[in-house]
């Protein structure tokens, strides 16, 4: 026989807004209204310093993450792409520069937008 099991607490959200200083008090106001509580935003850290990538290797790890969640080989997305095996290797491992013609085909069969491996 199946046992009961609690409910996970997914009553309450986190709301982050951005907008202009002056109608802070009337967005405050409403939401108190709607039964929202109001408080001060903790500091966030960027995801650039989190993660540690130097910026000269951002296009790279962007590309070898883009292919992962594709789940695509060297092989098949040079294939897809119309660009040798050997240059996709050189490019993740932040060899050779991706430029902005291999970086709109990439894109294109990556389902991503081009300027994120430049």
């Amino acid at each position: 026989m199946l046992e009961r099991t609690r409910k996970p607490h997914t009553d309450n959200v986190t709301l982050c807004a951005t907008g202009p200083a002056s109608r802070l008090a009337d967005v405050e106001k409403a939401l108190s209204g709607l039964g929202f509580s109001i408080q001060e935003a903790e500091d966030a850290i960027p995801w650039r310093e989190v993660f540690n990538t130097p910026e000269s290797e951002m296009p790279a790890s962007m590309l070898r993450g883009a292919r992962y969640r594709e789940d695509m080989t060297q092989e098949e997305l040079a294939k897809a792409a119309g660009i040798p095996r050997r240059h996709i290797s050189e490019m993740e491992n932040s060899k050779r520069p991706i430029g902005k013609q291999n970086a709109r085909k990439l894109a294109e069969v990556l389902k991503v937008d081009y300027r994120v491996f430049l």
